[in-house]
């Protein structure tokens, strides 16, 4: 099995509960759900499609994360939709080195592979994720781009467990154009149901992915601000 890397790199978490813990990206190539506020589009519009795509196995990405980042830091399966590509060989390869994995996805296929954390990022407006997937998710994470969006992606999450966390994203443009119809709106529904919380983009705020070569550091404008690359 070899997996088509669109990009890697050693960041930081910049979302969710792992907020700010060390991180190695893996970003894979490819994604059905065409979000149009997508921050990665390069990994599925045809305008901003790379010149090529590598192909690496699991025994050479592991050898990869080993050599580009520390024992300790936590490796993030991403794309594009990673769920696409059986990733039971690639979570092998590196829990055999001793690292944790974690997956972001949208959860529209089965899960194949062992996971140490999954964050789900339901699109209502394309496909919904598998119920086993909702079943999974230690963590949830809704991109709010109108009010409207908040009750859609909630109505996708039948099944979740009592103890994953829900967070509320401003779609980046909104967030940094300080929408306060948005804001608002996620404001309200924490008030209204404190198991929500509020969740913002750190590493977009520190541009701390850019620091790391392997980051695709392109101006592709869908999903916000052009003159940033989001």
């Amino acid at each position: 099995m070899k997996y088509p890397i669109y990009e890697r790199f050693y960041t930081w978490q910049g979302e969710g509960v792992h907020l700010g813990r060390a991180a190695y990206f893996i970003r894979l190539y490819g994604c059905p759900q065409a979000c149009p506020w997508c921050d990665s589009a390069g990994t599925w519009h045809p305008a901003f499609r790379p010149q090529g795509v590598t192909l690496l196995g699991a025994p050479a990405l592991a050898d990869l994360v080993r050599a580009e980042s520390p024992d300790g830091a936590v490796v993030v399966i991403t794309g594009g939709e990673p769920i696409l590509f059986d990733l039971a060989h690639l979570t092998d390869a590196l829990h055999a080195l001793g690292r944790r994995v974690h997956l972001e996805t949208s959860g529209i296929a089965p899960l194949r592979g062992e996971l140490d954390w999954v964050t789900l990022s339901p699109k209502p407006f394309g496909q919904w994720p598998e119920p086993s997937v909702v079943a999974r998710a230690d963590e949830v994470k809704l991109i709010v781009q109108e009010a409207g969006d908040i009750a859609a992606g909630l109505a996708t999450l039948t099944g979740l467990r009592d103890d994953a966390v829900i967070w509320l994203h401003p779609e980046w443009s909104r967030a940094r154009d300080r929408d306060a119809a948005v804001l608002n709106a996620i404001t309200e529904a924490v008030k209204t149901n404190p198991r929500l919380r509020a969740g913002y983009q750190m590493h977009k705020l520190y541009r701390a992915d850019e620091l790391d070569a392997g980051s695709d550091r392109r101006l592709i404008p869908l999903g916000g601000n052009p003159a940033l690359g989001y």
